[in-house]
């Protein structure tokens, strides 16, 4: 056996970088189908934002099939839908991509709507595969799976946002949305670094801590105040909302490549009962 292995933890190396950027880019997209759907988009600034979002899902899922020893093996995936909450996200991707694609040809806001809950779908499935990796404490905890969530939520808002005041596209009717999946994220990374705390690695810990610092200063808080100077100031809102934006999209994104890269140590092996020699 591999003199890595034993009872203290080590570091998994079946996900990688090409992982994280499934949930990366993933994320984002279903986030920007969520927000464009109940934007009041119409024409072609909603058809080329749901492209976008379906876009970057396309991409995540591409990066993952990259990772895959052998890519025709792919095709499994659609095997289990009882069991595997892989699965169930390739099916909620063929939703999102249906039904967008469908919205995007037709500029149906009704046909985004509904591809809007595919992708919300989509973005809890893949906070379901975290949970279901079990050998690895700091994604068993059943509050990753909403810490995925809104972090999905709060990438499309900042990406929607920012694409909308380089563009000058209508933003301020989703501002209160963005504000608020900046708090939903915030919160719940609060109550999983607490959840998780005393089973997580040392090295996990050490990770997870400083990239929740950066979500949590330059991801939550300066975003917050950002969009508030925005209220208070007309002549810098344009720059204060972009900024706002970008530093949702790019703390979303780091904080995620972390958790899945760094963060993803084994518990190592466990021996309650170590066996005595002459007795049984």
């Amino acid at each position: 056996m591999n003199d890595e292995f034993g009872p203290k933890p080590w570091h998994q190396s079946n996900w990688d970088f090409r992982a994280a950027l499934n949930f990366i880019f993933g994320g984002a997209g279903a986030g920007l189908l969520v927000i464009v759907a109940f934007s009041g988009l119409t024409g072609d600034a909603l058809r080329l934002e749901i492209v976008l979002g379906m876009a970057l899902i396309g991409a995540g899922l591409t990066s993952v099939w990259f990772e895959i020893g052998r890519p025709l093996r792919a095709i499994h995936v659609v095997f289990n839908p009882f069991t595997s909450w892989m699965t169930r996200e390739s099916f909620a991707a063929g939703a999102v991509f249906a039904l967008g694609l469908s919205a995007a040809w037709l500029g149906s806001e009704a046909l985004a709507q509904a591809a809007a809950l595919a992708a919300l779908v989509f973005a809890y499935c893949q906070g379901r595969m975290l949970r279901a990796a079990k050998g690895i404490p700091a994604w068993r905890v059943p509050m990753v799976v909403w810490l995925i969530f809104t972090t999905a939520l709060t990438e499309g808002a900042g990406l929607f946002v920012t694409l909308a005041t380089l563009f000058d596209t209508p933003a301020r009717g989703v501002l209160g949305y963005f504000s608020l999946a900046l708090v939903a994220r915030g919160l719940a990374w609060s109550i999983y670094r607490g959840s998780m705390a005393k089973s997580a690695a040392r090295p996990a810990l050490a990770a997870l801590e400083r990239a929740g610092k950066i979500l949590i200063q330059f991801g939550t808080i300066a975003p917050l105040a950002l969009l508030l100077l925005g209220l208070f100031a007309a002549d810098i809102a344009r720059i204060a909302v972009l900024l706002a934006g970008v530093a949702a999209l790019a703390t979303g994104g780091q904080f995620k490549f972390v958790l899945i890269t760094r963060a993803a140590y084994n518990q190592g092996f466990a021996l309650p009962h170590l066996p005595v020699r002459g007795t049984r």
